[in-house]
């Protein structure tokens, strides 16, 4: 499988059968491109056992590297939808990064500095190998049907669903979908047809990518460079991915021609510069680009949902793009699922919008506070810049002021309305809205905690050596709404069924647990609530609030 050369792949074109048939095709929904987000949704959808029609306008993977960091969170995305693994097993792993300055290192970060994490902070993988292993789940997926040089023509809501027109080589036709969901990019074709716009700031700047294949010694690690010798006044980013791969981003500024800087009599002259003369390397791929940070003013239209670069765009620093529209994904899908199988009201996937909207948010005053750190656009911002540069060598609090990229992490959704308010003492960053924390466990199918999670509504209920695990009916749950229940034990306890032992006593340590503690987990693993007593009552009226179904709450 691993002599697949993704680059060269090239998928089938298979004529639609909806063009010899008179009757038109309903479909629950459909998933338009075939890029990480687009793969991710469907195939989480499948997880939820809904059928999904994938329209992809092109027929091969993405060209060169182009998004190769990919975060914890979306790696633990990943292990749920069954790829993970794989992902990690190409992928260059790394924790730390180190900033320069001129001809000098001044400062260093460890992401994961804490034990007790199946996955480390970040891996660094070409965009083509994730879209390959995507689709080679997808393919294998029979809920799944994925369809090459299928390009939208155009949409037209109706009042039970979205009329989609698609253009093929053999001709139009329509299709008829419940929900539409546009993963098709940042130019993105749907979000045109419906005459929105995304709106932000774009910077005036020009960056070079060219990935380098050359055998070095370097760390696994980021390293960012501010005003090097060998680029001055600029910046210099440097990353290993696999196969002996570099990626260097060369700091441009605004003036620079984008025809010109990729011929390689401009390119191979940086690149010696920084690897020196000896080296021996290929370039492998060239890009210039430039960048924006803005977003759609609602990811949600009716039953057209956007996710990822086609409802928000961030710069490339803090790599919060792919990895923040693959949280979308895990946002999305179980709340579309129990929508349609009429589990959850249809206003349910207004709180997506409102969720992500506010991440969306987040993630774009992070990356416009590093590129205005990265780019300073006059003197006296340079000044600061460089100022805070010098001190951070010796001094903590200029640390904290240096952005090279805050990297991307998942954002806690403080004041979601699906949140059941805390009504106990709790510490730590388990609040409600937060995403679960792993930590190695004994017992069961796994050794890592969030292995035993799944795909839908879980409670952890932490216990004491002997104490038995109550099941779904004892906590007042009903089988209309499947809740797995997870007991946790202390760590000198021994394993027994429907329960893990807390191996380290992290899992305690990071949910602040003591026996009794509960907490009600979302099936996107975020938490929902938490209680140190919880009755049934308590546990019904969050699952409802968690639904959206708040007229079933109780007091």
């Amino acid at each position: 499988m691993e002599n697949i050369d993704y680059q060269k792949l090239e998928f089938p074109y298979v004529r639609p059968h909806e063009l010899d048939e008179s009757s038109e095709r309903r479909h629950p929904v459909v998933v338009v491109g075939a890029g990480p987000v687009g793969l991710s949704m469907a195939l989480d959808l499948a997880r939820q056992n809904v059928p999904v029609l994938l329209l992809d306008d092109d027929f091969r993977l993405s060209t060169g590297s182009r998004a190769i960091c990919f975060a914890k969170r979306t790696l633990d995305i990943w292990d749920r939808l069954g790829v993970g693994q794989r992902m990690m097993d190409k992928g260059v792993s790394w924790n730390v990064g180190k900033i320069f300055f001129r001809s000098e290192q001044i400062w260093q970060f460890d992401l994961l500095p804490e034990p007790g994490h199946r996955r480390p902070a970040f891996i660094n993988l070409q965009q083509y190998y994730v879209e390959g292993y995507l689709q080679e789940a997808a393919e294998r997926e029979p809920l799944i049907e994925l369809r090459w040089r299928h390009q939208v023509a155009n949409v037209r809501e109706t009042d039970d669903g979205v009329i989609v027109t698609v253009q093929t080589p053999d001709g139009l036709f329509d299709l008829h979908t419940r929900y539409l969901i546009a993963c098709d990019g940042s130019r993105s074709p749907v979000r045109k047809m419906l005459g929105e716009e995304s709106h932000g700031r774009t910077f005036r700047d020009r960056f070079l990518i060219a990935d380098v294949k050359m055998e070095a010694d370097f760390p696994s690690e980021r390293w960012f460079w501010f005003d090097p010798p060998f680029h001055r006044n600029q910046s210099v980013l440097l990353h290993r991915q696999p196969d002996n791969v570099w990626r260097i981003d060369f700091q441009l500024g605004w003036d620079a021609d984008p025809v010109e800087e990729v011929k390689p009599e401009r390119v191979m002259p940086r690149l010696r510069a920084l690897f020196g003369d000896d080296a021996k390397f290929e370039i492998e791929w060239v890009s210039i680009y430039t960048f924006s940070c803005l977003r759609m003013d609602n990811f949600r239209h009716g039953r057209i949902l956007f996710a990822g670069d086609a409802a928000h765009g961030v710069s490339p620093f803090g790599a919060r793009g792919a990895n923040s529209g693959v949280q979308d994904v895990e946002n999305l899908a179980w709340k579309l699922a129990y929508v349609l199988e009429g589990k959850a009201p249809d206003s349910l996937l207004d709180t997506y919008a409102s969720e992500r909207e506010y991440a969306a948010d987040e993630n774009i005053l992070n990356s416009t506070r590093a590129t205005d750190f990265i780019t300073p656009k006059s003197e006296i911002s340079r000044l600061f810049r460089n100022t805070v540069l010098k001190l951070a060598k010796h001094h903590d609090f200029a640390r904290t002021l240096v952005n090279s990229g805050r990297l991307s992490v998942p954002a806690t959704l403080h004041d979601s309305p699906l949140n059941t308010p805390d009504a106990d003492a709790f510490e730590g960053r388990m609040v409600p809205g937060a995403v679960a924390l792993d930590a190695p466990v004994r017992g069961g199918e796994g050794d890592w905690l969030l292995a035993h999670l799944g795909d839908t509504f879980t409670v952890l209920r932490f216990l004491r050596p002997g104490d038995a695990v109550p099941t779904a009916t004892d906590l007042g749950f009903t089988a209309d709404i499947p809740v797995r229940v997870i007991g946790i034990y202390p760590a000198a306890a021994e394993p027994a069924p429907g329960a893990v032992v807390d191996a380290d006593g992290l899992a305690h340590q990071r949910y602040d647990a003591r026996p009794g503690t509960t907490y009600l987990l979302r099936p996107d693993q975020h938490v929902a609530a938490r209680w140190r007593d919880a009755t049934p009552e308590r546990l019904q009226a969050a699952l409802a609030r968690a639904l959206g179904r708040i007229e079933e709450t109780v007091a």
